[in-house]
């Protein structure tokens, strides 16, 4: 497969929101595993201070964190991953996409939420807790548009603490910033 740069989602406000959180929230020693890395922004920036693996179902996204020296697993969300992480970070597509508004390519992945714009963020938070330490800590990145109500009971359910930690206004939606403990 010939490597696509065009194909790897890169970085908007969204994604140095979270950046922003990250930063402020990981710690010296932490175990961090950033999910669906898309260019390997924000984990090239937490591997300066401590041990940080990525995953991207996307080939082309694998490719090029790994270009930036990134530790990345190339599957879907946390699927094979057999760890424990202190800090779970994860930029996921988040807006509402109807079929109609689907590009069927690789970038595909980075944008389309699915009806609700939950879809990934729904398998995501059924599956994490098997890969966060005791005392782990999930940040997620959502928009006004995905339902911050509906996202917070999808961890809320199963036990998870959930506080929003920032929020940025971008054109007609409100970015947050969600922080989720156990």
């Amino acid at each position: 497969m010939h490597y696509d740069p065009s194909q790897v989602y890169q970085p908007e406000t969204d994604t140095y929101l979270l950046l922003d959180a990250a930063r402020a929230e990981v710690r010296s020693g932490d175990r961090v595993l950033e999910v669906g890395t898309g260019s390997g922004c924000i984990a090239r920036e937490l591997a300066k201070v401590t041990s940080t693996v990525a995953t991207d179902i996307n080939p082309h996204a694998a490719r090029c964190a790994h270009i930036a020296g990134i530790d990345v697993v190339r599957c879907n969300l946390v699927d094979p991953i057999r760890g424990m992480f202190d800090l779970v970070i994860f930029n996921p597509p988040y807006l509402p996409t109807g079929p109609h508004e689907r590009i069927d390519d690789w970038l595909e992945y980075a944008l389309d939420g699915g009806e609700t714009g939950r879809a990934t963020i729904e398998r995501f938070a059924a599956d994490v807790a098997r890969v966060l330490a005791p005392d782990g800590r999930v940040l997620l990145l959502i928009s006004s548009l995905t339902g911050p109500g509906e996202v917070r009971e999808l961890f809320t359910s199963p036990g998870f603490s959930v506080e929003i930690i920032r929020q940025e206004r971008v054109e007609d939606e409100i970015l947050y910033v969600l922080r989720m403990g156990t």
